[in-house]
């Protein structure tokens, strides 16, 4: 029963539930960053540079002859879709830095007014000469 009660523990933390989320939003995101790149980012690379991102090597050893365009496919080294999956993930670790950068420094914000609250106010001068009065005048008793 301890073990079960442990992963319970473990499995409900705040942790673990937040990357949970983080994990289906990432996924969910991946999709559209890879929607992004197959239907804009790829076809202005074509149309600028000529250069068609969906390419394929054809490997000498394999009898091509008779092959349909998907089995053609399926026995090449697809460079284009190697190509598309950097540039998603070009997207994505650009992205993702630029929103954890921003999380940082609102954290740190924060973490700031919460420590200029915390941090007693200096003294001012008024209240550091009636100090030192005081101390006098229990010094001269």
């Amino acid at each position: 029963m301890g073990f079960i009660k442990e992963f319970k523990e473990f499995a409900l933390k705040g942790n673990v539930m937040d990357m949970a989320v983080g994990v289906i939003i990432g996924g969910a995101f991946g999709a559209i960053v890879t929607a992004l790149t197959t239907d804009f980012i790829n076809p202005l690379i074509a149309s600028i540079g000529g250069a068609e991102v969906a390419g394929l090597i054809r490997l000498p050893w394999v009898n091509y002859e008779g092959l349909d365009l998907e089995a053609q496919t399926a026995l090449s080294l697809n460079y284009g879709d190697f190509i598309t999956a950097i540039i998603n993930f070009l997207i994505i670790a650009v992205i993702l830095f630029i929103i954890i950068k921003s999380m940082n420094k609102l954290m740190s914000l924060g973490k700031k007014k919460e420590e200029e609250e915390a941090a007693p106010a200096e003294p001012s001068d008024e209240v550091k000469l009636l100090t030192e009065i005081k101390d006098l005048l229990a010094e001269k008793k």
